[in-house]
Parts: structure tokens; C-alpha cells; sequence
């Protein structure tokens, strides 16, 4: 008896050691199974892609005259205010003249003193030639000494630079009149242009700074309200996309409803930078985008976001955005099997080494890299200039497998009916 359940404990023992390797053998052996990866998948196909550019700035008049005096003084009559439509040669603004009308006279005054010097000095230089020919006969019949003729020739030749000198004053007693005048006339403002005074700085009896002594007091700002137009800042990255004559769509955030065309015109030659020296430094361009067609009421500094239509293709093979990754060459797949980095994650180790930018399309089941070259893309699609045929099945999620996680050759399994935050999942 004893020997027997000696023999079934051995048995046993021996049953469940097997049962043991056969579990492991198992476990190792699924554990090396391949892993299929879970994706979402787009068919190719071909449509018409608009390049946008986005960039914000404010409404502004495409003409606005900011008005500052030409000379000093208070003022004395505003007769417009903040809003108000004024026509051009329209009296806007009057500086007390005071100070004016009497240089002015004392101009005219000056000039007058100076008339009468001119014909005095006139008179004695008409006296002192008559007498210097007359002596110059007298000489010639030696009626007259070397000595009366040498002073008569120096008293015409001082009368003459006399008369010069009295003909100079006169002329600059002219110019200082003129001067006068002008400054008294400037004493009044006229309006520009047909318009609309958009901004207004200063009050009646106001003590104001004319131009010529610094830059001058700001008085206001007339504004042609009927030729509006959008200045926006594109950044540095994406002007060189952006050309003259560009069609835009403009968003005013006050009428958020309402869709506004406009044309670029103008783009800035030197661009402004913020932040210079930090982590937020950025270099913007001013593109002014005329507006064309508006159904509502801008008023200056509203703002405006503009999407640039750069560039149109159509009827182009075409992916999801987020289809075209980047890859490693074979030659450099040893520094990492696997590993890769989505297009904006690529770009600084791109400089350094050369990448291949890829889509995987699906066949049977199984992932398989396919070089492209790109275009140009809107908010969801890119163009594909090369490497697709069309109606190829393309991955198109989810991104850690698209970024990370796919390679030529990998197990797939498609599920067009869920998000993909999955990641892999085993056989």
C-alpha cells in the first residue's frame, strides 16, 4: 500500500510539473507573438486644397491725416467734434493770432524802413557816379590831380555797396513779411480732405505746440471712412507665402456673422520684432489687405482676423494631414528601431539628418511605408506631388501609431468606427 501512493504522489507531482512548463512555453511563446496595431484609415483621393495664411491686426482707414499745428499758440475755435463729417478746405481748427498780427506789422514796418534806406542809398549812389564820370573827364584834360579823381572813384564804390547792401535788406525785410503772413495764415486750419474726424485730442482754449519748434501737438485725426482696409502681422515663417493680390477672408470680431473680402496690396519690406532675446521673441510683417466688399460699419481699430488664400490647387491626390510622418533612412534606423517623430516634431533633427517623409498604407493587414513629397495643405489635407497613385489606403490615426509607433511590415488592424486613443493591443 504504501509503496502504491508513494507511486501516485510521484504521479501527481510529475503531472503538474509538466503542466507547469506547458503554461510557461505558452506565456513565452504568445509573449513574442507581434502585436497588432489598432488604426483608422482614409482612402486617397483627389480634391481642390486652398493654402491658407491667418494672421490678426485691426481695421484701419486707408487714408487718415493726423493734424497737428505749424505754429504755437491756444485755440481759440473748435468748431467740430469727435465723429463729425467735414469737407475738404472746412475751417477745423483757429489759433489765436495776436502774436502774429503783430509781427506781421512789425514786418511791414521793417520792410518799409528798408525801402526808404534802398532809395536813399539809391540817390547817393546815382550822385557819387555822376560826380565819378565827371571827374574821370576832368582828369582826361588834366583839368583835375590824381588825387580828386581817386576819391571820387572811392565814394562811388562805397555808395554802390551801400545801395547792394540797402537792395539785400529790402529783399530779406520781403522774405520776413512773407514769412509773417504765412505763419498768421496757418493760424487757421482747414480740413484736408473729405472725411470724418475719428479721433479728437484737444479742447477749445488748449495751449498747442506748432511743428516747427519739435513734433508738434496732435490735434486730431481725419479719416476717409468710405476706403477702409485691414492691417494685419504675419509671422516670419509664413510672409513668403503671401503675395500681392492675394484674395482674404476677414473676420471682424465685432460682427462675428459676417464674412468680408479683401486683396492684399502691400506687404511691409522690414519686419518688427518683440521679445527679442527671449523665448517669445517673434518677427512680424505688416501686410495691408484692402477691403472690397463690406455689407457693415467699420470703424478704426476694430479687430480683424485674416485668412489668406495663398495658393489653390485643384483636383490633387490628397491625405489627412496628420497621414504624413517622418522616418528615419534604413541606414540610420540602427540608432533606434522604431522611433520617429510626427512632421512638427521633426523639424530640428532634420537639419542634422536626412529624413524620408512617409504615409503607411494598409495591404492585407499589414502596414507598409510609402516615400512622399508634399505641397501645399490646408486646415485637413496635404497635396502629394509624388508617391501615391490614388485610392490608396492610407493610416490616418491615431497619431502615437502614425508618430511612433507603425513601421514597414507592422500588423494592423483597421477599426474605422472608433476613436483611435488605443494603442496596440495583442494577438
Amino acid at each position: 500500500m504504501a509503496t502504491n501512493r508513494k507511486k501516485k504522489r510521484i504521479f501527481i507531482l510529475s503531472g503538474a510539473g509538466l503542466l507547469v512548463v506547458i503554461l510557461v512555453a505558452a506565456i513565452v511563446i504568445g509573449g513574442k507573438k507581434e502585436p497588432v496595431i489598432m488604426v483608422q484609415t482614409e482612402k486617397v483621393v483627389r480634391r481642390t486644397i486652398t493654402q491658407v495664411v491667418t494672421a490678426s491686426g485691426d481695421v484701419e482707414p486707408k487714408v487718415l491725416v493726423k493734424i497737428s499745428p505749424e505754429v504755437s499758440g491756444e485755440i481759440v475755435d473748435l468748431p467740430v467734434v469727435e465723429g463729425q463729417r467735414v469737407d475738404k478746405g472746412q475751417v477745423i481748427v483757429k489759433i489765436r493770432p495776436d502774436t502774429y498780427i503783430a509781427q506781421l506789422q512789425q514786418s511791414q514796418a521793417n520792410l518799409q524802413s528798408m525801402l526808404g534806406q534802398q532809395d536813399l542809398a539809391k540817390a547817393n549812389y546815382d550822385n557819387s557816379s555822376s560826380t565819378y564820370k565827371r571827374a574821370q573827364e576832368l582828369y582826361k584834360k588834366n583839368l583835375m590831380s590824381d588825387q580828386d579823381l581817386e576819391s571820387a572813384k572811392t565814394q562811388y564804390d562805397v555808395n554802390k555797396a551801400t545801395y547792394e547792401s540797402a537792395k539785400a535788406n529790402v529783399a530779406s525785410a520781403k522774405a520776413l513779411l512773407d514769412q509773417t503772413q504765412d505763419a498768421l495764415s496757418k493760424t487757421t486750419i482747414h480740413a484736408p480732405m473729405d472725411g470724418i474726424v475719428s479721433v479728437l485730442n484737444s479742447k477749445l482754449g488748449e495751449r498747442v505746440v506748432g511743428t516747427s519748434m519739435m513734433a508738434g501737438t496732435e490735434i486730431m485725426d481725419v479719416a476717409d471712412m468710405k476706403s477702409m482696409e485691414a492691417q494685419v502681422n504675419v509671422d516670419e515663417n509664413d510672409v513668403v507665402l503671401v503675395a500681392v493680390g492675394d484674395t482674404s477672408t476677414l473676420s471682424v470680431d465685432a460682427f462675428p456673422d459676417k464674412k468680408i473680402k479683401g486683396v492684399v496690396y502691400q506687404i511691409a519690406s522690414s519686419g518688427t520684432t518683440t521679445g527679442a532675446g527671449t523665448q517669445d521673441q517673434v518677427t512680424n510683417f505688416l501686410v495691408k489687405i484692402r477691403i472690397i466688399q463690406s455689407e457693415v460699419d467699420l470703424k478704426p481699430a476694430m479687430s480683424v482676423t485674416a485668412d489668406i488664400q495663398t495658393a489653390t490647387h485643384l483636383n490633387v491626390l490628397s491625405v489627412p494631414i496628420q497621414s504624413v510622418t517622418v522616418r528615419m533612412p534604413k541606414a540610420s534606423e540602427g540608432k533606434g528601431q522604431g522611433e520617429a517623430s510626427s512632421v512638427s516634431d521633426s523639424k530640428a533633427n532634420a537639419k542634422h539628418e536626412t529624413v524620408n517623409e512617409c504615409v503607411f498604407i494598409v495591404d492585407k493587414g499589414v502596414a507598409k511605408t510609402v516615400t512622399v513629397k508634399r505641397g501645399i495643405a490646408d486646415d485637413n489635407y496635404v497635396e502629394i506631388t509624388s508617391g501615391l497613385k490614388g485610392d490608396e489606403e492610407v493610416v490616418s490615426g491615431n497619431f502615437v501609431a502614425i508618430s511612433r509607433e507603425l513601421n514597414d511590415g507592422s500588423k494592423v488592424r483597421i477599426d474605422n468606427n472608433k476613436s483611435m486613443a488605443t494603442k496596440a493591443i495583442g494577438g
